[in-house]
């Protein structure tokens, strides 16, 4: 231990690295964390890699970022924040990604994180972008994705309160996205701005992540000779690989052992701290039947595998990393009449608990946790009398649903042929980012290994997310193939997003399935059945008269695109698309589709000219 102190002292040995060889040497959570801080404190004066630096507002702010080892700044700017966008300017180790609104901004960062697992970097525009960032930033908070998202402030408590662009009179700005972010700032003093930063950064990557709001009046970004200390990241931004309590690893071992239909549900955690081959590893060893939350960020568990899915009674629920199984309604029955017991791992000791109760809380890293569950049950229980528990319980039977023949050709086309297309025709490791909510998204070979696409999504449902998210995503992995899988109307919720993937030629291929419909809350409508469903008239359903022209709206953004309407035509466009991607210009497919459930053949809408209403032609 005094080698590694010694080294960590000197230099030679990041945080990171101080702590994982203190754990490898067999030393407690606790104690390792004890031991930095007495280690850290013994050291004189700054660290090496900190420097003092002098200048404006914005300058310290763009400084600490490059610190913190941004890589993108995702903005789309305003004049009160000219003394950012002024020390920005020149800078050669970061990029500004521009998108035409908020919501695509926070949308871009957001699939940035994702793909990158970095956080992502953003600032908007005063009290109206932040307010404007609001539908992707719920999106973002259900996630637990790590933004530092910055703005301008003008500050209506100098002087006058009833500023234009300023809060309101008796508000301040950080109010008016607080339920979406984990903490939010003001900062009034330029000298404190890089600690300000580091802050943010910290609070949005120590887990559960969320993002954090940070705004900066214009007079702190413009003040010039103002001198603060930058710090590198590892300085601040803590790993969050905490261990689970052995005791309770061998009782959840032995849950596993003795239960007869266990199942393995797997949330966002397990993608999130990179547990995939472990849950497999676990699934595998112990023939446990896996499912995933309804709506995920990512697919943690190859889809092709046969003991995802499966049904029957069960006695034993894991629950690793997944959101509390809550629901809008009182249950008639808890969820233990449902699963006999129930385990819960992960992180988020938040939300662990927080609706249904637990057997067991097992509080710990993802990728710690599995791991060490394996080790205790091999160290337990013979080869042998693990087949024959494994031989005790039912048979699997999941895997990929097959595309039934009888869909195939049909007109207009049925979402499952574009759904199974989709799957055969794009690359096997491609990333699928999905904004189709009513689509047929269970044809696609997902999971985590070099032959399987990869799944992102989000679990909030607000629309607007999908070609934000696909063009951040395209630039964390610019090597792998990115698809955008977007509903309708969805894309008219962020169709400005085109402009942004022309000008920084990001090669995405973008699928429309046009079904002319907010199908999902159609089929809510038809669910209720009353008035809509006897008349089948659907109020604000169709998006049909007119018509809308998705390729004509990329191309107006400088992109390119097709629209296909025949299933004998599907093929040849996505391949075309994809020779489109591979020179590196982005390409959008519109792919029209019948739709489907309650009320599929309404195409009723309220009429209404209001130039029949006119009495003059003006």
């Amino acid at each position: 231990m005094r080698h590694l102190v010694q080294q960590f002292l000197d230099q030679q040995l990041s945080r990171r690295g101080f702590i994982e060889g203190l754990t490898a040497m067999g030393i407690t959570a606790a104690g390792v964390s004890t031991i930095v801080r007495a280690t850290e404190a013994a050291e004189n004066g700054l660290p090496k890699t900190a420097r003092r630096m002098t200048g404006t507002g914005g300058e310290l702010m763009i400084a600490q970022m490059k610190a913190a080892d941004v890589r993108f700044l995702f903005t789309n700017p305003g004049s009160m924040e000219v003394g950012f966008f002024d020390a920005f300017v020149g800078q050669k180790d970061m990029q500004l990604i521009m998108g035409l609104h908020e919501g695509i901004v926070i949308a871009m960062a957001d699939g940035f994180h994702k793909a990158s697992g970095k956080p992502g970097f953003v600032n908007v525009h005063v009290i109206a972008g932040s307010a404007q960032a609001s539908g992707q930033l719920y999106n973002s908070s259900r996630d637990g994705s790590a933004l530092v998202v910055t703005a301008g402030l003008i500050d209506n408590e100098i002087f006058s309160d009833d500023l234009v662009l300023g809060p309101r009179p008796g508000f301040n700005q950080k109010d008016v996205n607080r339920q979406f972010m984990k903490f939010s700032w003001e900062s009034h003093d330029a000298a404190g701005l890089p600690m300000m930063l580091r802050r943010a950064f910290k609070v949005a990557t120590t887990e559960p992540g969320g993002p954090v709001y940070l705004a900066v009046p214009n007079y702190v970004m413009e003040k010039p000779d103002v001198s603060a200390d930058i710090y590198d990241h590892h300085h601040f931004m803590i790993p969050s690989e905490v261990s689970p309590n052995p005791e309770q690893v061998v009782e959840v071992a032995k849950l596993l052992l003795s239960a007869k239909n266990p199942q393995l549900y797997l949330g966002d955690e397990v993608a999130k701290a990179g547990a995939q081959a472990e849950a497999l590893e676990l699934a595998e060893l112990l023939a446990l039947q896996v499912r995933e939350g309804g709506m995920t960020a990512y697919r943690s568990f190859p889809r092709t595998h046969q003991l995802f899915g499966g049904g029957g009674q069960r006695d034993l629920l894991v629950n690793v990393g997944g959101a509390d199984m809550g629901g809008s309604t009182v249950p008639a029955n808890s969820l233990h009449k449902q699963y006999g017991k129930i385990v819960r791992m992960g992180l988020n000791t938040n939300g662990i608990g927080r609706n249904h109760a637990f057997d067991i809380a097992m509080v710990g890293h993802a990728k710690s946790s599995l791991r060490a569950l394996i080790d205790c049950v091999q160290g337990m229980v013979t080869q042998d009398r693990i087949k024959k528990i494994c031989a005790s319980r039912p048979a699997s039977g999941g895997g990929l649903p097959k595309f039934s023949a009888k869909r195939a050709g049909m007109a207009p086309m049925h979402p499952d042929e574009l759904g199974w297309t989709l799957d055969q025709e794009l690359d096997k490791d491609a990333i699928v980012v999905s904004e189709n909510l009513s689509g047929s998204n269970n044809f696609y070979s997902c999971g985590f290994r070099d032959n399987e696409k990869q799944w992102i999504g989000n679990s909030g449902a607000g629309l607007g997310w999908g070609i934000g998210a696909s063009t951040g995503v395209k630039l964390a992995q610019p090597d792998r193939q990115v698809v955008c899988n977007i509903g309708d109307g969805a894309l008219m919720y962020s169709a400005a997003g085109f402009w942004t993937q022309a000008r920084y030629e990001v090669p995405v291929l973008t699928v429309v399935c046009n079904n002319h419909n907010y199908q999902t809350v159609r089929n809510a409508y038809h669910r209720y059945n009353r008035n809509m469903k006897a008349t089948n008239q659907y109020a604000g359903m169709y998006l049909g008269d007119p018509n809308i022209d998705f390729a004509g709206l990329a191309k107006s953004q400088g992109g390119d695109g097709e629209q296909v309407t025949r299933s004998a035509d599907l093929k040849a466009a996505i391949r075309r698309g994809i020779a489109a991607t591979r020179e590196g210009r982005p390409y959008l497919i519109d792919v029209v589709v019948r739709r489907t459930g309650g009320g599929a053949d309404s195409t009723w809408h309220q009429a209404y000219s209001v130039a029949k209403t006119r009495s003059r032609k003006v």
